[in-house]
């Protein structure tokens, strides 16, 4: 198959290469990587020409659509000229060349809050979590999907709806959303964790992902999937797995918080990471394990722990949004912006 993946440089793309490992990959990055074994196209999505895209797609079998700004740096291209404005690009482009399959990232966070003990399947309505500016841009994709579907229906689509997805050489990444520069990381699992009652957490690796689009396209599937391994970790089984003490917080009292330090610069983590860690669903995995046979390879406890072994080894690989943490305090003073916030909120 000729499969072109934008977004290939980041975590989840960086994982699929390697499942697609002997097919023919186009990659398309806002910074593509050295790397023989793929075909890279330097590609801003917000503002490639359409003529561009069409002709990397043309002759595709399949386009997985992957690319997407989580929580970019404040000088960053702006989330929505990324998120909306490349993403309307792509499937344009897919329908101007009538590529057949298309496979497209979306989350869990697209969903309305449930129970909150009570995993969901995909026919849980759309609607996401109104304190979150990631959450309500997957619900602006979903929409998008439908018009596109609506209008394109000899187009074979999927859409993936995953957890937090996480693997060892996305630590830097992660590392820089998550953690003010002041903080070394090497204090982790040594410092207090401010952690509230009622919080859970799912994760998926990043390869059970990628394999999980291996089996879309070798199974021909379309519909929605939920991916996420079944194991919920709460506050307690958190703070075992990352080492310190808990210390019980009011979740109003985190958010406060984050909103004054992000604010400040002092830190990355918008308040609204927090109502989507607390209000987001837990995922049923039923229809992708009876559908394509998936079954995620690593729980969340074993997900987990790669993370804080990568924070630990400071890992990362070459692609720059998996670039390694700074190591000295120098260079990550740099990442400090006192009185202006450091990532997009």
């Amino acid at each position: 198959m000729r499969i072109v993946v934008t977004g290939a440089s980041g975590n989840v793309g960086t994982a699929l290469l390697r499942t697609l490992d002997g097919e023919e990959v186009v990659g398309l990055a806002r910074r593509p990587p050295a790397n023989p074994l793929v075909r890279w196209v330097a590609a801003d999505l917000g503002t490639t020409s359409a003529s561009v895209l069409q002709e990397v797609f043309a002759d595709a079998d399949a386009v997985v659509h992957l690319a997407w700004a989580i929580s970019p740096a404040a000088d960053d291209p702006p989330m929505t000229r990324t998120n909306e404005v490349g993403t309307k690009a792509v499937l344009d482009a897919v329908a101007a060349t009538g590529v057949p399959r298309l496979v497209v990232a979306s989350s869990i966070a697209a969903y309305q809050p449930a129970p909150r003990w009570t995993p969901i399947g995909e026919d849980w309505a759309i609607g996401g979590i109104a304190a979150s500016a990631y959450s309500q841009s997957k619900v602006r994709l979903e929409r998008q999907l439908d018009e596109f579907a609506a209008a394109n229906p000899s187009v074979a689509l999927a859409r993936l709806r995953p957890c937090g997805i996480a693997q060892r050489e996305a630590a830097g990444e992660f590392a820089r959303w998550l953690f003010s520069p002041l903080l070394p990381l090497g204090v982790l699992g040594r410092v207090p964790l401010p952690l509230w009652s009622g919080l859970r957490l799912q994760l998926v690796h990043a390869d059970d992902v990628a394999e999980a689009i291996r089996l879309v396209l070798a199974r021909e599937a379309t519909g929605a999937f939920n991916l996420a391994s079944p194991e919920v970790l709460d506050a307690p089984r958190l703070a075992e797995l990352i080492g310190g003490f808990r210390v019980p917080v009011p979740r109003s009292v985190l958010q406060q918080a984050a909103r004054l330090s992000w604010l400040g610069g002092l830190q990355p983590l918008h308040p609204g990471w927090l109502a989507l860690a607390d209000q987001a669903p837990l995922a049923d995995i039923s229809r992708a394990r009876d559908v394509l046979a998936w079954e995620p390879r690593h729980s969340s406890a074993e997900t987990l722990r790669e993370l804080l072994d990568g924070w630990a080894e400071r890992a990362g690989n070459a692609n720059p949004p998996l670039a390694p943490p700074p190591s000295g305090m120098r260079s990550r003073l740099t990442g400090l912006r006192f009185g202006r916030p450091i990532r997009q909120g």
